[in-house]
Parts: C-alpha cells; sequence; structure tokens
C-alpha cells in the first residue's frame, strides 16, 4: 500500500517536469560479483527490503556452493493470487559471466527504483520475480575474468565434474524410462533446477549465456537430428518470436542481426535452426511445465573485463524490463468448482494449441501467454465436466493479462481410473 501511496505523490512532480533520478549507484567501480559477494548482498537487500525481497536457496552445487534466487515482489512472503512468477537464470555455463553480473545489478536496480519510477513500482507489484544470477558457481570458480573463449577442455564451462548443464535435463524426445535411468548421473545444480521448475508455476523465464549476441527460442532439437540448418518449431511460436524479438528489438546491438561472424535476421533464432542440442533447459521448461523460455545470448566475449560491465547494463537495462513485462500478456484467470473452491491441475486448452495445454497452480490459477488475436479456449479437469468453450478478443493493451475465469462443475458417474492429466515430471504445487 505504501508504494502506491508513494507512486501517487510523485504524480504532480511528474506532471511539473521534475525528473525523479534513477538509483544506479550499483554501477561505481565495476566488478564482478563473488559466490561470498552474492550471498552477503542477497542477505542485506532481504533485510533491507523485508516485504519485497526474500532469498531462496534452491540447492547445492557440486562442491557444495549455495545456488541462490532472489525473489522480488510486492509481497514476497505471499505470493498475490494471479501474480505471475518469472524467473531469470544466468552462468549456467560458468565462464559465461556477464549474464551472472547483470541479474546482480537488475536485483539492485528493481529495488532501489520501486519506489523512484512508477515503472518499475508497477513491474514490482505485479510480478513475482525470482532472478538467479549463477546457476554454476562450481565453474565460475574455475573461469578466468578476459578470457573470451572457453579454457582449454572446456574447464569452467561445465561444472566441477566438467558437464555441460545444459545438455544434462531431461529430453523431450527421450521415453520415460531412459530419462529416469539418466536421472541416477543428473548434476545436482541440473537436478535442483529440473525440480524448482515443475514446482514452482513459472510464466516465463529467460536463461542467459555468452559467445554470440542473441536471443533464441525453442525447440533446441528435432526428431530427425540434423546438426543445424532446420527450424523444429513450438506450438507456440507466434510467442516465442514476439518473445524474442521484445529482447532483441530493445537491445541496441543485438537487433542488428549481425555479430561476433554470426548473422540472424533480427537478431533472433530458432535454437535448433542455429544448432541443435539434447537435454537443454529451455526446451525442458517447455516441454514438462507451463513456463515459456528463451535462451539469451548477450555478448560476443565468453568473460570480458569488468570495466565493461555498466555498457552491458546499458544496453541490456531496457531488454530486461521490457521481456519482464511480457509475462502479462494473453490470459489469466481462476478455475474454481461451483462452490468456489480452486480445481489445482486443470488444464486451459486453446483451440489451435491443443498440444500445449496449460496447467493451473494449487490455488486454481492459471496464466495463458498469447499474442493478439481471436482465441476460443476451455477448461477441464479429472472428475469435472468441460466448461463451454468462450471465444475471446485478445489485444494486450493492457497492463495486465485478459481476465477469464471458469466455473467447473463434477460429473455425476463415479468410476477409478487414474487422470491423464498427470505427468510425472509437471509442477506438483
Amino acid at each position: 500500500m505504501m508504494q502506491w501511496i508513494f507512486a501517487l505523490a510523485l504524480l504532480p512532480l511528474i506532471a511539473q517536469g521534475y525528473i525523479i533520478k534513477e538509483d544506479e549507484s550499483f554501477l561505481q567501480l565495476p566488478h564482478y560479483t563473488s559466490q561470498e559477494q552474492l550471498e552477503d548482498l542477497f542477505a542485506r537487500l532481504a533485510k533491507a527490503y523485508p516485504e519485497q525481497a526474500r532469498v531462496h536457496s534452491i540447492g547445492r552445487s557440486l562442491e557444495g556452493r549455495n545456488l541462490l534466487a532472489l525473489q522480488i515482489s510486492r509481497n514476497a512472503r505471499q505470493r498475490p493470487l494471479l501474480t505471475p512468477p518469472v524467473k531469470y537464470i544466468a552462468n549456467m555455463h560458468g565462464d559465461e559471466t556477464v549474464g551472472r553480473q547483470l541479474l546482480v545489478y537488475l536485483a539492485q536496480y528493481l529495488l532501489g527504483n520501486f519506489e523512484r519510477s512508477l515503472e518499475i513500482g508497477q513491474l514490482v507489484n505485479t510480478t513475482d520475480i525470482f532472478l538467479m544470477p549463477t546457476m554454476n558457481p562450481d565453474g565460475y570458480a574455475l573461469s578466468q575474468e578476459g578470457n573470451c573463449e572457453s579454457l582449454p577442455n572446456y574447464v569452467g564451462r561445465g561444472n566441477a565434474a566438467g558437464v555441460d548443464l545444459n545438455r544434462d535435463f531431461p529430453d523431450r524426445l527421450e521415453q520415460q524410462h531412459v530419462n529416469q535411468l539418466r536421472a541416477q548421473n543428473r548434476q545436482p545444480e541440473t537436478a535442483a533446477l529440473a525440480e524448482w521448475i515443475v514446482s514452482k508455476p513459472f510464466v516465463l523465464s529467460a536463461n542467459f549465456h555468452g559467445g554470440a549476441v542473441v536471443a533464441s527460442y525453442p525447440y533446441d532439437n528435432s526428431l530427425a537430428h540434423n546438426d543445424c540448418c532446420e527450424e523444429s518449431l513450438t506450438p507456440d511460436d507466434r510467442v516465442f518470436k514476439q518473445l524474442a524479438h521484445t529482447y532483441s528489438d530493445n537491445h541496441p546491438i543485438m537487433r542488428r542481426g549481425n555479430n561476433c561472424n554470426d548473422s540472424f535476421a533480427g537478431g533472433i533464432t530458432n535454437g535448433a535452426n542455429w544448432y541443435e542440442l539434447s537435454g537443454g533447459m529451455q526446451d525442458f521448461n517447455y516441454a514438462f511445465s507451463n513456463c515459456f523460455e528463451l535462451t539469451i545470448e548477450l555478448s560476443c566475449c565468453k568473460f570480458p573485463a569488468a570495466s565493461s560491465l555498466p555498457s552491458e547494463w546499458a544496453r541490456n537495462k531496457r531488454p530486461l524490463l521490457e521481456l519482464l513485462k511480457q509475462a502479462h500478456i494473453g490470459i489469466k484467470g481462476l478455475v474454481h468448482d461451483a462452490s468456489g473452491y480452486p480445481i489445482p491441475d486443470a488444464t486451459i486448452v486453446v483451440s489451435g494449441l491443443e498440444d500445449k495445454p496449460i496447467r493451473t497452480s494449487k490455488r486454481g490459477e492459471y496464466w495463458r501467454l498469447l499474442t493478439p488475436g481471436i482465441y476460443s479456449v476451455y477448461a477441464a479437469a479429472f472428475g469435472y465436466q468441460s466448461s463451454p468453450m468462450q471465444q475471446l478478443h485478445v489485444t494486450n493493451e493492457n497492463a495486465e493479462a485478459l481476465r477469464v475465469d471458469f466455473k467447473l462443475t463434477p460429473v455425476e458417474s463415479n468410476f477409478d481410473g487414474i487422470s491423464s492429466y498427470y505427468n510425472p515430471y509437471f509442477f506438483r504445487h
């Protein structure tokens, strides 16, 4: 409430032409934040902003380092109903470091400016933001500042065991028993992230890398298993292209599409069309959860000198903010029964996009990212009659997604059976 009062108080000043200066003091004396400094910074931010910030340990790396995420929201203790959860993850490859520091900056920027800026205040008040600067702290510890390419034998790219974490996730094209067998050897960083992804109703995500400058979207592999140069598209290709363009179009270098001896039309690419990989995190997000994830390549040099970080922040600040806002496109709402109780694990089905149903959270919430257009949508749940089809006009012209609720009535006949809606990797909360 205090943030809204403060925001209202700003309006007369803005109307009179006063400019509230943003706080970007974190850019002074640029340096890379170590694991110890990161833990201390997040603890201090959570103490300074107890309502808006909360530190989460998602798990531990192979060498025992904390995998930390900072939650930033209007109420970090209890997410307000229908507030979409979004995550940004960086440093999956330990020697690709620009994204790591950008998320450290973004955490300080959001918390330092949500009472100074109407835009940032609205973003924090309407979005549940999770920032994980490093998924691979062990690999980072082995990497060296100033190295634009990976070290010999890719030391630092992988984790402490030398495993490339972006090849270690359950793969959508492998049979379930194969994924289960591989789970026995899955790296702790991958296992922790996979569990986190499927246990929270994330809507949107970005995974930050280095070595190129482009926004990549799923799929990363195909049934043909080509090396490259053939697209492998999701049912939501229009949404993914919009998300990728949101980042690229707002980035002064990425949008040109010609960087690092690569050429990408509009600064975006389908992952498989660039080069194929299996076991990647962005495909895992889309195939095994509700979450739409992009892979954002930020810089030609993987581990540039720290002196370049303020310039990287200047280039990426606007894309980072605009992508967060994309969590509010499409439709959202609640699915409940005739008594008003929420129905968890119900499915939201969009005509023409039946291959990607969206499932409700344990609170009966859903968010369905859509581009502008006319859609026919219905809700279904095990033990309930499906709702009548609703025709919706999605414009994405408002600050929040179009609200569409569904009420389901139970089926009259009772029978024993196992719901086909359940998936062993789908979120359980």
